[in-house]
């Protein structure tokens, strides 16, 4: 009797771990996104003419902080991440200067539209012509995700700006979506119950967009309990300070939301269940303007400020040709979509997502 159950014991660890492996085959992505950052910042670096404008409080700091001997010694300080290992594992697209274009479809250039393009696949100028916070009719990825077998459930997205709920239609999808200055729920653990309480009591610098650290720590307590298969991050801090025409915080943010993409870049390479099977799709839902001027004003974006729809993609993951920064070639925003339903084999409508996937071979 005890060599029968023995042997059925073995049996039933031998099935799960059959389907535990068959389950793990399945790729897993992060898509994340940073608020209004420009193509500029992420390829040149340091802006010394905006470091040198009235937006710049303490140059000096900045200085040493962010400018090197080159072009490429100050992207690297800004965004040691970006230039140390996407730019030599991964793909890095939208840097003008060198031919590399990425650029929005819808014509409202500001956030809504934006990351309903980036979601969807596909601009939608006729309904999403504001940031209210309106349900969004339209189906995203996450969505499309969640409503297949392979990650139905095992989807999750984490956002600084407390309109994401709307944008990601969280009642009609059924995704998890923490945003704004939202608590972790259920059943939580030690570090998250101390990220509410703290969050609760840091002072509230916007009233609409909580501090990134805060997303990033929920994000992160719920990948290690939950390990979703498709995590959606979007961090919000560095339009808000552009906005606000603090370049000094703007510079600093970008810089530390660089270190917490590496932050977690490390942990899923350290965890079995993503290592080596985990891809990061990180870009950007608008850009913004390059100057003081008034039409092409730094704070600013929208259909009047010039090259507020220039963007920029980075790709990370196992089957990514590591070509690093990618020369000539036109894409659009509306192609994250597609790549992201292709790495995961989504399967949809090609009328809802007409645009190409990008070639990551």
């Amino acid at each position: 009797m005890k060599v029968l159950l023995r042997m059925f014991l073995v049996t039933m660890l031998f099935v799960t771990t059959q389907i535990n492996a068959q389950e793990d085959k399945d790729p897993n992505v992060f898509l994340i996104t940073l608020d209004g950052v420009r193509w500029q910042d992420v390829f040149t670096g340091m802006d010394t003419d905006l470091l040198n404008s009235e937006f710049t409080q303490n140059k000096d700091l900045l200085t040493r902080k962010f400018v090197g001997k080159s072009t490429e010694e100050n992207r690297e300080m800004v965004m040691p991440f970006f230039w140390n290992t996407i730019a030599k594992e991964g793909q890095l697209y939208g840097n003008r200067n060198k031919g590399s274009k990425v650029d929005l479809t819808n014509k409202m250039l500001f956030s809504y539209p934006g990351y309903n393009e980036i979601l969807t696949g596909k601009a939608d100028d006729a309904h999403i012509d504001s940031n209210d916070k309106n349900y969004n009719k339209n189906v995203t990825v996450l969505e499309l995700a969640n409503s297949q077998d392979e990650y139905k459930d095992k989807v999750a997205a984490f956002a600084s700006w407390d309109v994401f709920p709307y944008i990601i239609n969280d009642k009609r999808s059924g995704i998890p979506v923490n945003a704004g200055y939202m608590n972790a729920i259920g059943d939580t653990n030690e570090k998250e119950q101390f990220l509410n309480e703290i969050q609760e009591q840091a002072p509230v610098i916007w009233e609409s967009v909580r501090l990134d650290v805060f997303t990033h720590h929920f994000a992160k307590e719920y990948v290690k309990k939950n390990h979703p298969k498709v995590v959606y991050i979007s961090y919000g801090e560095t339009d808000d300070f552009a906005h606000g025409g603090q370049f000094d915080f703007y510079m600093k943010s970008l810089h530390n939301t660089d270190a917490l993409i590496a932050d977690l870049w490390d942990y899923v390479q350290n965890d079995a269940f993503y290592k080596d099977n985990t891809y990061f799709i990180i870009t950007t839902d608008h850009g913004r303007g390059d100057g003081v001027q008034e039409d092409s004003k730094w704070t600013s974006h929208g259909t009047d400020v010039k090259g507020a729809e220039h963007t920029w993609i980075a790709i990370l993951g196992p089957n990514v040709n590591p070509v690093g920064e990618v020369g000539n070639g036109q894409l659009f925003a509306n192609q994250i979509t597609p790549t992201l339903a292709k790495i995961l084999s989504l399967k949809s409508d090609d009328k809802s997502m007409s645009a190409k996937p990008i070639n990551l071979k």
